[in-house]
């Protein structure tokens, strides 16, 4: 791997990691900075497989939180429910990201055009919710009603149409369902780590006789500057939405979604 190589694999780690947890789509800005940076992996996985980093990080951030939930799980039926809860959601993008896993990288993945329109209508859709949501009824992410938790699960899937954003859609569902701004966030980490754990796994899976030697340096790479970027992302990320909102995130992809729609259309 030589050095451009090297710097475009960290610059594409640090974008992964300070985009994965806001709702502005992390894998429409890799893969639409990976197309106007000449950059291609074998089978889309560098931009799968290093968002395991960003996973590490909500990881290693609320293990103090989540440790004592399983701990308690068998004898305590609050620390079941919030388990469940996770996993109930995680369960549509398992039936449907395995059913649609090579539409979604072999055709979704290779369309920069509609990235960008994803990320102007995501952005539109998010300044709206943002000013427009119901007054929340739930502030403890730990604490989300089941059916309210399998709802977003559903609105989840969503997000697997490169552009959309997993955290924007669930962090929009979430906002729809009742959910305070911090407390939809939240959600949207902790049902992160399942979600991106599975696709990481899958997508190994599924590519494992494609990977090569250099492919693997590229992903450590990106995977320890996804990994440093999001620790510092999800520590300021929940402070700022409690005051401010999500709009900054809406312009944000409207701009951008624009801006690289502009430019596809021009031929670049």
């Amino acid at each position: 791997m030589d050095a451009s190589t090297t710097l475009v694999s960290a610059f594409l780690g640090l974008l992964e990691g300070l985009t994965e947890f806001i709702p502005v789509s992390s894998t429409g800005h890799i893969l639409l900075a990976g197309h106007f940076l000449g950059f291609e992996s074998a089978g889309k996985t560098f931009e799968v497989v290093i968002q395991l980093g960003a996973v590490l990080a909500v990881l290693t951030i609320y293990a103090g939180r989540l440790w004592p939930i399983f701990r308690d799980a068998p004898h305590n039926a609050d620390a079941r429910r919030t388990i469940y809860s996770v996993l109930i959601a995680f369960l549509p993008a398992v039936f449907i990201g395995v059913l649609a896993h090579d539409f979604i990288k072999h055709v979704l993945f290779e369309t920069p055009k509609l990235i960008a329109i994803m990320l102007i209508l995501g952005g539109i859709v998010l300044v709206y919710i943002d000013r427009f949501a119901p007054e929340p009824r739930h502030d403890d992410a730990l604490k989300f009603p089941i059916p309210m938790a399998l709802a977003i699960g559903f609105i989840q899937c969503l997000a697997m149409i490169p552009g959309t954003s997993r955290s924007g859609a669930t962090i929009v569902g979430a906002l729809m369902l009742g959910a305070s701004k911090r407390s939809a966030a939240e959600f949207s980490f902790f049902l992160s780590m399942p979600t991106m754990a599975g696709a990481f796994a899958y997508d190994l899976y599924k590519n494992r006789d494609i990977l090569d030697v250099s492919a693997i340096n590229e992903i450590v790479v990106g995977f320890v500057c996804a990994f440093i970027a999001a620790v510092l992302v999800v520590k300021w990320l929940l402070g700022y939405v409690s005051k401010n909102g999500y709009a900054l995130f809406g312009w944000w992809r409207i701009i951008v979604g624009a801006v690289a729609f502009v430019a596809l259309s021009l031929g670049y």
